[in-house]
Formats: structure tokens, sequence, C-alpha cells
């Protein structure tokens, strides 16, 4: 088949969890057809991380949209009661951009990577297929849960703009995907049981097993910049971590990610750690004895959680992150929804290292079952087959 894939962001570096989905099913598709590349990018894309592409794709097409003109278009969309972040991504240039690469790829199938990219595709003849990645209105309604006047107005427009643009996707597209059943759940339509659900994976050559000194207690990783990382962050160095040091004083944080918001920075103490952007987070999981993962709000699967099972490092999470990752409580992770119990938890975990090595290897073993870039690549390709088969 030849492939289009239209993306919002350029997938690489893969600091950012749309990134690292797309690159990785980029690879595996590449495997058995051809793939053509299509991006929109706010910042110049670097040669080299350029080329970490050009082995998958016949041809690339990046589109620069300078953020003044996004801008511009976020606040049209504001008064024509549309997503704001659909016109974040939107420009008159990459649309004309988008249009002309379709002429000349004459593409079998389109795939496009979130309602972000809706606007190139709409109208296109091409069988059409898009990922949700996951529930971007659900992820919008935790988040507004926690913010107040003004932004808590600005969100709660931008969930319902998402919950409708969700829903008339199905209208749209020949199939839809999500990357689980929790936030195929979260979609708002009666048939949202007919998206397919194409996890991520794991690339086990990379993310496995290391030797390495435990300087640190716990960590905790991710895009330092996101929202959700962010509030995970602050609720385990100010709710959870004092509560642990009542027990362990000695006990140490490493909160490990690229882009780290003010509000994170000012963790940092003789205990909190916080590095910014590293070039191997493994080193970061190695070096210490748990991942904590207390996520509060979000949606989708993390990823930090699958690549730490896969270097078998002993996991405690919370009930949001778990709801999509499906691992079996107290055997492959454990999980905390108060800071009581996510404190407990970490204490018992540090304080027997018998039960620590018990918990990675069931977790171990759990990822290394169910999370395979190879597999999660068949499903996708298969979902695109039938619908240039239909």
């Amino acid at each position: 088949m030849r492939i289009l894939v239209v993306l919002p962001r350029f997938p690489y570096p893969l600091e950012k969890g749309d990134k690292l989905r797309a690159y990785y099913q980029i690879k595996e598709l590449s495997k058995r057809n051809e793939i053509y590349l299509f991006c929109v990018s706010h910042s110049r894309v670097q040669p080299e991380h350029l080329e970490q592409l050009k082995p998958f794709c016949k041809d690339i097409c990046i589109v620069k949209s300078p953020k003044l003109v996004n801008y511009k278009n976020v606040i049209r969309n504001f008064l024509h009661t549309k997503s704001l972040q659909i016109g974040y991504w939107d420009s008159t240039k990459a649309r004309k951009a988008y249009k002309a690469f379709e002429r000349k790829v004459k593409p079998d199938v389109l795939y496009n990577q979130m309602v972000r990219t809706m606007v190139y595709v709409a109208r296109s003849q091409y069988p059409k297929v898009m990922d949700f990645q996951d529930a971007l209105s659900m992820n919008t309604e935790r988040h507004m849960e926690h913010t107040h006047f003004p932004w808590h107005y600005i969100l709660h427009f931008e969930f319902k703009m998402l919950r409708s643009t969700e829903y008339n996707s199905f209208k749209i597209f020949d199939a839809l995907t999500i990357i689980s059943d929790a936030d195929s759940d979260a979609i708002p339509h009666t048939r949202n049981g007919d998206i397919y659900i194409t996890p991520n994976g794991v690339d086990f050559d990379y993310f496995k097993p290391m030797e390495r000194e435990k300087r640190y207690d716990l960590v905790f990783c991710g895009n330092m910049h996101y929202e959700p990382n962010v509030r995970a962050a602050r609720f385990l160095a100010k709710k959870v971590m004092p509560l642990v040091w009542q027990e362990l004083p000695q006990a140490r944080l490493l909160l490990a990610g690229a882009d780290p918001k003010k509000r994170v920075k000012e963790l940092e103490g003789d205990r909190v750690t916080v590095t910014g952007f590293v070039e191997d987070i493994r080193e970061c999981y190695a070096s210490a004895k748990i991942l904590a993962a207390p996520m509060q709000s979000g949606s989708g699967l993390q990823n930090k959680l699958l690549e730490a099972m896969s270097m078998r490092i002993p996991c405690v999470t919370t009930s949001i992150a778990n709801d999509s990752l499906h691992a079996e409580v107290g055997k492959e992770v454990l999980v905390g929804d108060t800071a009581e119990s996510f404190a407990a938890h970490v204490v018992s975990l540090l304080k027997d290292e018998q039960q620590r090595d018990a918990l990675a290897q069931q977790g171990y073993d759990f990822v290394h079952r169910n999370f395979s870039w190879e597999k999660a690549g068949e499903k996708l390709e298969a979902v695109l087959k039938s619908v240039v088969k239909k």
C-alpha cells in the first residue's frame, strides 16, 4: 500500500507520546508498505532528526507554520466556535501544501494522527483512517477540573468543541483507531465500540534491564511541560514524598524529562532532583529502585510505565493510568489513588527488596506478553488494508 501519514508534529525526537507512537507506527508499516509523510512543524526540523525518518519514508513534506499565524487561527476558531487546538495546527499555507503533496503521492489510503489534522484530509476522496491516539476531550475535561478562571472557562470551551469534533469524526473517516479501550469508551458516540484498539508497544531491544547504581529511590519521567506530568510531579513531591520521608527520611526522588515548567523546577531540593532534558532516559530509569507515576489527569497509555516495566523496574501508579494499561494490581503493578495509599506502596517496596524484585519481574513478563510494536503495527496495517479493500 501507498500510505500517506499526516501528523501535527515531526515525529522526532521522541520526547512526546504522540511522536513516539507515530515514529514506531511508521517504522513498522514501512516494512511492507510505501510510506509518505506530511507534517506541520512550528520550528525548524534539525537535519539529524530528519535522517531518523528517511529510512522509513519514500518522501517527506514538512510545512513550517509560524506560531503567530497559528495563534491568529486559535482566535478565529474561538470566534467561530471551533476547537482551539485544531486552529493552532491549521494554516492556509499548510492546507495548500498538503493538497499538492496528496496529488503527487496518489496514496491508497490516508492515515492521520489526532483530530488536530482533520482539516487537511476531511474533503479528500481517498480512503482515510484517523488515529484519535487518546480521548482528547476526556484529557481536557480532567485538566479543566484542576483549573480556575479564566483557564477553566477556556478549557470548558475546548472540551465542548473536542467532544463535537470527536463525534463528527465518525462521519468523515472510513475507520478510526485509538490507543486503549478506556479511551474508546470515553469517545462521545454510540458507535465508539467500532473504534479499533491499536496500542503502543515497547522497543524491547532498547528498553532492557541495565545494571546501574541505584542513586535514587524513586523516578518519575515524562515531558515536564505537559500539564498532566506537571501535576503528577507536584503531587509526588508535595503530597506523597512528605509521607515517605516520615518513614524513610533519606529517600531520594528524581524528576526526569524535557522542558520542565517553573512549577516543576521549584520542586528541586536536597532530596529531589530535576534533570531537564536527558540524552538517554534509560539511565534515569535504571538509576532508581521504583518508577512512580501518580497520574492525576490525562488520558491514553503511559509509555513511561511500559518502558520501566521493560527495564524490569517495579512500578507504582494510579487507576487513571492503569485503566488503559490493564496490569494486574498487586502482581504486575501497585495502584494508589490517594497520597496515603501511594506512599504506603512506595514505603513497602523500598523496605522489601524481595517484593520489589517480584513486582519487577511480573511487570517485565506482562509488558513482553502484551506490548510489542511489531504486533501493534500488524493490527494497524490490518485496519488500513480493510479500508482499502472496501
